[in-house]
């Protein structure tokens, strides 16, 4: 099973569980050859040597196998506490053909929780547009994975029409009720109300602020929201969360769409480096192993 399984295929397949324990099993296997090379051989049960601590801990079988020293994880250190949060408003669900971002951010999660099952550690879903949908608690059993995968599989279906995003309240709600020091990993297309951005900032910061690690992935089918290639002939081009629609040719609008997507996403990854959220832009085209490295990434940083 390749990581670039096409969008299509996974709504009409339907199974999430299935698909991510193969997209998780073979990018394991790649990492072989990636610089993580020695996370795929117990990647649940180390870390990496720090310069200056003892060398008590180190697993010398293992850096018999991949010339890179590993200690072993305590169990208190191998417990995560992960909140993948899914940001469900209808510009989500764009492109219609297959609801792309939607079912890129449900197979993205489902990856996630996958392997954070693998792990032994702790996983919470949350999906929202102005309010909370589903909120689950936080925990690594088995029936409790296996709920998540069913609620991931329920959101590819049809969905309600003119949703608007409040992610900032949402985000707000979801710092107060989360005790412990945890990852939150949000799935969003950002398109909330431009004049509500420094609101957004406000809920970012306060995750930051109670001491939470936060993974933002940015979902955008860059193809036609960021470069709009459209091709030159007249389109209705409809706001799925107002239903407001405008009828007119690309090129009319191209440059000036362009300049005002850049600045504000430039915006966006700029304010997120401020706070010191990892903001990574991922595009449904490029498949998941963009999700499954930003993980891997934070995960080596997390104490």
């Amino acid at each position: 099973m390749k990581e670039t399984l096409n969008l299509g295929q996974i709504r009409s397949f339907g199974n999430v569980e299935f698909l991510a324990r193969q997209l998780v099993e073979g990018f394991i296997t790649g990492l072989h050859k990636s610089p993580f090379h020695g996370f795929s051989v117990e990647f649940a049960e180390h870390r990496l040597y720090n310069t200056g601590e003892t060398t008590r801990h180190i697993d010398w079988k293992v850096y018999g196998k991949t010339e890179k020293l590993f200690v072993k994880r305590y169990e208190e250190e191998t417990n995560l506490r992960c909140h993948l949060l899914i940001d469900t408003s209808s510009s989500m669900y764009y492109p219609e053909a297959n609801y792309g971002k939607m079912t890129f951010s449900v197979m993205a999660a489902a990856c996630l929780a996958y392997m954070l099952q693998r792990q032994k550690d702790a996983v919470s879903l949350t999906t929202f547009a102005d309010t909370i949908d589903v909120q689950t608690p936080v925990k690594s059993t088995p029936s409790h994975i296996h709920k998540l995968f069913t609620q991931l599989d329920q959101l590819m279906q049809q969905p309600k029409p003119l949703r608007k995003t409040s992610a900032a309240d949402v985000i707000h709600q979801v710092a107060e009720k989360i005790n412990k020091r945890s990852l939150v990993v949000i799935f969003s297309d950002m398109f909330e109300n431009v004049e509500k951005a420094d609101a957004l900032f406000s809920a970012l910061q306060h995750l930051r602020h109670n001491l939470h690690e936060v993974l933002l992935f940015h979902v955008t089918d860059k193809k036609t929201e960021e470069e709009f290639a459209f091709d030159e002939r007249p389109y209705e081009f409809v706001d799925l969360e107002t239903g407001e629609s405008v009828k007119l040719q690309p090129g009319q609008v191209r440059e000036t769409y362009q300049e005002a997507v850049k600045s504000y996403f430039q915006d966006l990854k700029m304010r997120c480096g401020q706070y010191k959220i990892d903001f990574i832009e991922a595009d449904i085209a490029q498949g998941f192993d963009q999700i499954l490295t930003s993980y891997l990434v934070k995960r080596t940083k997390m104490k």
